[in-house]
């Protein structure tokens, strides 16, 4: 039995998901599909993976079809067999076969979602097994990868991913994040995971520990499914929490609103009783194309929101590439360092003709709910009065063409830089509301990389300089009028709550998955505690001495 943990051995997701995964080969990700009956667990070349195709088809030929694709190296080796569809058909002759340009086909339902996975992604077997007892065939899919970006996990079918394991990254990360809103269990930077795994290793992990466990003895297997079992147990008791106001045990009522990333996710924020949108993620939009979403393939995805949301606030953060999301056909070059390069707003600053078209459809798509804009990475007043400077043309340009919009629409700032700490006084007077990104703010804040596993012990929500910068944010806005809103990891962390609450934060805007238990811990604070605490918390010097009060 081998243990593996993160770098840091902390935790890398707020939930508990457990799960025993079967490593086929050096394997990041696990697939589990009904398919067919015959064992491949040798590396596949093209011909192989031909035959395969053959044989799956004169197997299932009237059960089952999928699409996806098959590309080859240069050596002429399998780089790639990326499964995008299947769907159980009945009475259909083709099950799937491989054509000259590479392409297998049928389907009409994704697998592992939509994303488009780069060279390094590697498919390197197939297991297929047939259980008698139950009259099912199954395959496992491994991939191989160092780290998963986030256009890739934003684009998998959560159904079918069993967890994730990857050498790189970090709990803030926007991979982990994504995966963790999806309950997908995911242990990351761990040192040489894709060398260590081998060929029929089995591994248990750990979402909330980030440990993983090769090869686990069977009293380990054991403790996992009790974990397993008693996560099970507390999402059921939350549910007594859907429909109850977000409020203190005294009273006092905050919003509790969810993170999204694609239109889709709203459904699972109202499923799980979010009270709005409080980050639409609007990259994703952008993310795994070939070209840029046309400005009426926006108004849609902006509209279908607001509509879902039924008048209950959505706020979309405009284009927020750069960093760990590129978008090739965008030409962003490559930067050294490129979270502190040409991303965000200053990329849409000087890409107006992009710009434009976002800010025109989240105006047209304001005529159908609460829409909010939310300008991203911001560092000064100028940039903000820049962005609406070109809200208010593009409204010219619309009243002349007679649509309908939202004339008083909201324009706030995220707040996830220390220049926007510092001035946060001066935006709170122009800036329509707040929302504290405190992944970036606590990196930024103590100049850490969050996906440098050797720095990552610096990277703390709990030292006392992130806590004061979260504290000032919210005062400044507090004193001019404008609600203050927290769309960082941090929101649900049943730890920070309380200090939140005591700050005077007005909306707490977290993962769908999270909001039953956000509302818990909330309800069952009351005011005065949360000051007492914060009174000792903030005369803290370390984070050791923050941790220590908070438990």
């Amino acid at each position: 039995m081998r243990k593996l943990r993160d770098r840091r051995g902390i935790t890398l997701t707020e939930m508990l998901c457990t799960v025993l995964i079967v490593l086929l080969l050096t394997a990041l990700l696990v697939v589990g599909i009904r398919f067919a009956s015959k064992t491949y667990t040798e590396s596949m070349r093209l011909s192989e993976a031909q035959e395969l195709c053959s044989t799956l088809t004169s197997v299932i030929s009237d059960k089952l079809r999928f699409c996806g694709t098959v590309t080859q190296d240069e050596n002429g080796g399998l780089t790639q067999i990326f499964i995008q569809n299947v769907g159980s058909v009945e009475g259909k002759g083709d099950a799937f076969q491989i054509g000259e340009d590479g392409q297998l086909a049928l389907g009409d339902r994704h697998l592992l979602g939509s994303a488009s996975y780069p060279k390094g992604l590697q498919v390197t077997a197939f297991t297929l097994r047939y259980d008698a007892s139950t009259d099912i065939f199954s395959v496992t899919l491994d991939i191989v990868a160092r780290d998963l970006t986030p256009s890739m996990t934003a684009g998998i079918n959560p159904e079918n991913i069993e967890g994730i394991l990857t050498e790189v990254g970090g709990r803030t990360s926007h991979s982990a994040i994504l995966a963790r809103a999806m309950e997908v269990p995911a242990v990351l930077s761990i040192e040489n995971i894709c060398s260590i795994a081998k060929n029929g290793d089995k591994v248990v992990l750990d979402g909330t520990s980030g440990e993983a466990i090769l090869n686990p003895d069977d009293e380990t297997v054991e403790k996992f499914k009790k974990m397993y079992s008693d996560y099970q147990n507390e999402k059921a008791l939350l549910k007594e929490y859907a429909g109850k106001p977000s409020q203190t045990k005294d009273g006092v009522k905050v919003e509790l609103v969810c993170n999204i990333g694609k239109p889709a996710d709203a459904n699972k924020a109202v499923e799980c009783d979010g009270e709005g949108i409080g980050l639409f993620r609007t990259e994703f939009l952008f993310m795994d194309r070939g070209s840029m979403p046309t400005e009426e393939e926006q108004f849609e995805a902006y509209k279908e929101v607001a509509e879902k949301m039924k008048g209950k606030p959505v706020i979309i953060r405009t284009l927020d590439i750069g960093g760990d999301k590129d978008v090739p056909y965008l030409g962003l070059e490559h930067e050294d360092n490129p979270f502190l390069g040409f991303r965000a707003i200053r990329y849409c600053l000087q890409r107006k003709d992009i710009y434009e078209i976002q800010l025109k459809a989240l105006l047209r798509a304001s005529a159908f709910g609460k829409i909010k804009i939310m300008v991203p990475l911001v560092t000064g007043v100028d940039e903000l009065r820049q962005v609406k400077a070109m809200i208010k043309d593009i409204m010219a340009e619309l009243d002349k063409e007679g649509v309908v919009y939202n004339k008083n629409i909201e324009v706030g700032v995220m707040m996830e830089t220390p220049a926007a700490c510092m001035m946060a006084d001066a935006l709170a007077k122009e800036a329509a509301f707040f929302s504290i990104g405190t992944n970036d703010l606590t990196g930024y804040t103590m100049a850490v990389d969050r996906g440098n596993a050797k720095v990552a012990y610096l990277y703390s929500t709990y030292n006392p300089a992130v806590l004061r910068a979260i504290k000032r944010i919210i005062e400044c806005g507090k004193k001019e009028g404008i609600m203050v809103g927290m769309c960082g990891e941090a929101a649900a962390d049943s730890k920070l709550i309380p200090l939140l609450l005591a700050f005077g934060l007005d909306e707490f805007s977290v993962s769908a998955t999270s909001v039953l238990k956000t509302r818990k811990t909330i309800s069952d604070c009351t005011m005065d505690e949360c000051k007492a605490l914060a009174d000792k918390v903030m005369a803290c010097v370390t984070e050791e001495e923050v941790l220590e009060i908070l438990g």
